[in-house]
C-alpha cells in the first residue's frame, strides 16, 4: 500500500511468447482494470523471486522485474522503472548493479528513498568465483543503491557479504531511517535472520534476529518480513533449525536498534513464507502457509501482541489448490487486511485474494 493508503497488486503473466507485469489497484471491494508496466521475450520468471510495483509517493512508484542474461541459467539482471504519474507511464529501464558478471541478481525490494527509492538486493558477482572454496569469496552478497526521481543512480554499497542464495529480503522505514531484513549465511552454514540499519548515510554490520542456529547446507528459500511504525519495528521469519519448523516473531521498541526475545507464533506444521501487517496497539497481523492433509497448502494468518499473546489460527483460502510455491502478500487497508495468494489449477496459476475484518483476528 501506498502513503496514500490505495493498494496495489502485482503478478507476472505469459505474454504471447514472452511475459508481462500487470498491476491492479484496490477501490472498494474490487480490483480496478489491470495496468501494464512493461513486457518482453526474455525475463527471468520464477515462483520465489519475483517482481513489485511499489507506490512511493502519491505519484511516484517503482516497479523491478528480471532479465536473463544470454548465459542463462540464474545469471539474470534486474530492471527498474518508475513512473511519475501513479502507473499510467513508465521511464526507460534502470540496471542497479554495475558489476557486468553473467551472474544472478535479484530477490529485489524496493522502498521511499530520499529523491525517490532505495533498493536492496542478492548480489551473485563474486560467484565468478565459484570454483574458490572459500566461499566469501564466491558466495551471494547483500547490496543497495538509490535511484532519484530523475533516474540517477548513487549510494551503491555492501550491505553483507555472504548472505543465502535464495530468500527474500525486506525493508520497513522506522523513525529512525530504512531497516533492512534477510537471511545470512556463515562459512559454517547457519542461515539465520539478520536486521541492519541505514544511519548516517550508511548500512550498519548486519546483526542477527535471534540465535535459532539453523545449519542447514542448502537455501530454504524462505524470507522473512519486517514492518515499521516510527519507533516500533516487528519482524517475522520461518526457521528449520533442531529439525523444528516454526514461524516466529520479534518487536523492537528502539527503532529495530534491539530486539525482544523470539515469540513463536506457529510451531510444528508450517511452510514458513511470512506474511506481515502492522495493526493498532502494538500488535501485528504474521499470515503463512502450511500443508493439508491432502498435499496441498492454505493461507493462515493470526494476531501476534507485543506481550506475546496470539490470537485464534485462522484460514483465509478454502479453496485448497493453493500453490506450495506461493508466497502470500498481506496488507493492512483500513480496519481489513487484504490478503493475495496464488492459487494453482488444472489450466494454470491464478491470483485469489481475500480482504478480513481487523476486528476477526
Amino acid at each position: 500500500s501506498g502513503p496514500d493508503g490505495r493498494v496495489v497488486l502485482s503478478w507476472t503473466e505469459t505474454d504471447g511468447t514472452g511475459h508481462a507485469l500487470k498491476f491492479s489497484t484496490l477501490a472498494d471491494n474490487a480490483w480496478g482494470v489491470p495496468g501494464t508496466v512493461s513486457r518482453g521475450e526474455s525475463w527471468f520468471v520464477n515462483w520465489a523471486d519475483f517482481p513489485s510495483v511499489v507506490p512511493i509517493s502519491e505519484n511516484l512508484w517503482a516497479a523491478h522485474w528480471l532479465v536473463s542474461q544470454p548465459a542463462g541459467g540464474y545469471a539474470y539482471d534486474v530492471a527498474v522503472s518508475l513512473s511519475a504519474d501513479s502507473g499510467q507511464n513508465w521511464s526507460k529501464i534502470i540496471t542497479p548493479h554495475l558489476d557486468g558478471t553473467a551472474t544472478e541478481h535479484g530477490f529485489v525490494t524496493l522502498y521511499p528513498g530520499d529523491d525517490g527509492i532505495g533498493m536492496i538486493w542478492l548480489d551473485g558477482r563474486n560467484m565468478v568465483n565459484e570454483s574458490d572454496e572459500d566461499i566469501v569469496n564466491s558466495g551471494l552478497t547483500l547490496r543497495a543503491a538509490s535511484l532519484s526521481a530523475s533516474l540517477v543512480l548513487s549510494n551503491e554499497s555492501l550491505i553483507d557479504g555472504l548472505v543465502c542464495d535464495c530468500c527474500q529480503t525486506d525493508v520497513a522505514i522506522s523513525s529512525k531511517g530504512p531497516v533492512a531484513i534477510y537471511r545470512n549465511r556463515t562459512t559454517a552454514e547457519i542461515r539465520d535472520i539478520y536486521v541492519s540499519r541505514y544511519v548516517e548515510d550508511g548500512w550498519q554490520e548486519g546483526k542477527p534476529m535471534a540465535n535459532d542456529n539453523w545449519d542447514i547446507a542448502g537455501c530454504p528459500v524462505n524470507g522473512p518480513a519486517i514492518e515499521a511504525d516510527e519507533n516500533l519495528v516487528v519482524a517475522a521469519w520461518f526457521t528449520g533449525a533442531d529439525d523444528q519448523p516454526r514461524v516466529r516473531a520479534s518487536f523492537s521498541e528502539d527503532a529495530a536498534q534491539s530486539f525482544s526475545a523470539p515469540i513463536d507464533v506457529v510451531n510444528g506444521n508450517t511452510l514458513g513464507r511470512v506474511g506481515l501487517a502492522m495493526l493498532s496497539d502494538s500488535d501485528v497481523a504474521v499470515s503463512w502457509l502450511r500443508n493439508t492433509a491432502d498435499e496441498s497448502s492454505e493461507v493462515c494468518v493470526r494476531r501476534v501482541s507485543i506481550d506475546g499473546e496470539l490470537g485464534p489460527v485462522q484460514v483465509i483460502s478454502h479453496t485448497g489448490n493453493v500453490s506450495a510455491f506461493s508466497v502470500p502478500q498481506i496488507v493492512r487497508t483500513g480496519d481489513d487486511l487484504v490478503i493475495a495468494w496464488t492459487d494453482k489449477q488444472v489450466d494454470g496459476n491464478r491470483v485469489m485474494s481475500a480482504r478480513i475484518p481487523i476486528d476477526m483476528l
